[in-house]
């Protein structure tokens, strides 16, 4: 599944309420919803809207400054999700709760502010919490502090700026051998700090199934695994892009943050930067000073193609399973 080309072009069924009455209707079937088929005509059209505003928003944020993306690419996002969300509970949203965006950002620091080493902070309730544990199964805990360079580390398309930049390696190329094994570099367990034993048994902690190595040279470590991932899936801890599969370089990018909430977190702190801290934004653009502008233009690029794909993705699958 590449990530180029324009989004909208295979999702134009749901620009049509008979597909997308039957669609829900299949959608809550599934999750033995009662009355299927009455709350499938009450949300469909609530539905088709969420797919035509974030397509929209998507479209304007094509030709949109750089410096206004943020904020429709964010509000693009949002309404995607809410697709999502409605594919799964026909009564989102429920209560206002689930309203607000679920993140607060820190108060910018005026001297010395870099973006990289900026947090953001998931709340309680609100969208953030809601969507990452419908959508994902992960549950929030309240309070838990995210750091963009944490987050833009767990964005493979990131990866080459991350080394060219900031020296820094932040993933290993999986290559498929059989179904059931691939191979990764050994100096895997370098920047883990691990020993090949170890590496085994925190790979099985982190949710892959089976994972034994079986065989380690100087360059390689063979794993097998009971399957290879799937891209569509986007199963943590590895990443994927285009062109691959990866694991990722350091510890702290094991977690269970899936791709789509990296994107939202970052999403959301840029959004918020070009609204309300107008002067930093401006000479962001203006000086080109900062190591942060590359990073910030990356992930743009890569979030205006990639979240889209992704969640339609994940509309396609609610469809099938």
């Amino acid at each position: 599944m590449g990530y180029s080309g324009h989004h909208q072009s295979d999702n134009f069924a749901y620009h049509s309420a008979s597909y997308v009455q039957q669609y829900l209707k299949e959608c809550y079937s599934k999750i033995e919803l009662p009355d299927a088929e009455r709350k499938s005509y009450d949300t469909c059209y609530r539905f088709m809207y969420f797919i035509e505003y974030g397509d929209r928003y998507y479209r304007h944020a094509e030709t949109a400054d750089a410096e206004l993306k943020p904020i429709l690419l964010f509000y693009g996002m949002i309404q995607l999700i809410k697709a999502c969300l409605i594919t799964m509970d026909p009564n989102y949203p429920g209560d206002t709760h689930v309203l607000a965006h679920g993140v607060t950002s820190r108060k910018r620091k005026k001297r010395q502010y870099a973006f990289l080493q900026d947090e953001v902070k998931g709340q309680k309730n609100g969208l953030f919490e809601y969507f990452s544990r419908k959508m994902f199964h992960v549950k929030q805990v309240e309070g838990e502090k995210y750091k963009m360079e944490d987050l833009l580390s767990l964005i493979p398309e990131i990866s080459p700026l991350f080394k060219k930049l900031n020296r820094k390696v932040t993933k290993y190329t999986l290559t498929s051998l059989t179904p059931n094994s691939f191979t990764v570099p050994s100096s895997i367990l370098d920047s883990l700090n691990m020993t090949v034993e170890r590496f085994e048994s925190y790979l099985q902690q982190q949710g892959i199934p089976s994972s034994k190595v079986i065989t380690q040279t100087r360059d390689l470590i063979t794993l097998q695994v009971l399957e290879v991932p799937v891209r569509e899936l986007q199963e943590r801890p590895f990443l994927y892009d285009k062109n691959g599969i990866y694991l990722p370089a350091e510890r702290s990018q094991y977690n269970p943050i899936t791709e789509v909430m990296a994107h939202y977190l970052i999403l959301y702190n840029l959004s918020m930067i070009c609204r309300y801290e107008t002067e930093w934004w401006g000479d962001l653009f203006h000086t080109q000073e900062s190591v942060d502008l590359p990073f910030i233009l990356q992930f743009l690029d890569v979030t205006s193609e990639k979240i889209p794909k992704l969640l339609y993705a994940f509309l396609e699958k609610r469809g099938q399973q």
